[in-house]
């Protein structure tokens, strides 16, 4: 039982709660997230397989809700990369799917063509969703390298550097 789950029950015993308020610990859920220093060895790790492949990019880390954990841009990647990579990182991860792989997926006249037109996503290979123990725990997004394939291939290889901190 969590702390916080402990100071619920306790507080609904010494109320005088009756038996089934006391269950409605229940309710609560709990969650995984990366730690900040893995959000920044992944995107690092991202980065630098770009660049050992001579591309310029920009990497961007979410947390499983879609919030920017971490933004890393190279010196003279394009000025549109931080936005695009961080839409690719919150796609992945509300989507629980490589963007890329989505990106085929909902081809016009498909019923899931409609992804494109929500808000904040942005279907382009490139993201991919960050799991541990079988959960999302995260995305991240790479933008800048001259095709999808190679953003995708470059946060593979950020993923795959932190896979071992990952597992529990």
């Amino acid at each position: 039982m969590t702390f916080t789950m402990r100071i619920l029950t306790a507080l609904a015993l010494a109320g005088g709660a009756s038996p089934a308020l006391a269950q409605d610990s229940d309710a609560l859920v709990g969650f995984n997230s990366m730690k900040p220093e893995v959000a920044v060895a992944l995107a690092q790790a991202a980065l630098t397989q770009c660049n050992n492949e001579g591309y310029q990019v920009a990497v961007a880390v979410v947390d499983r809700f879609g919030q920017t954990q971490v933004v890393i841009r190279d010196r003279f990647a394009g000025a549109h990369t931080v936005a695009t990579a961080t839409a690719k990182a919150w796609t992945a991860a509300s989507f629980r799917t490589a963007t890329l792989e989505l990106d085929e997926s909902i081809k016009e006249g498909t019923l899931s063509a409609g992804i494109r037109d929500i808000p904040g996503a942005l279907v382009l290979g490139g993201g991919l969703p960050v799991q541990a123990a079988g959960s999302i725990v995260g995305g991240v997004g790479v933008s800048g390298a001259p095709g999808p394939e190679l953003d995708e291939a470059c946060a593979r290889a950020g993923v795959a550097a932190v896979a071992d901190r990952l597992e529990f």
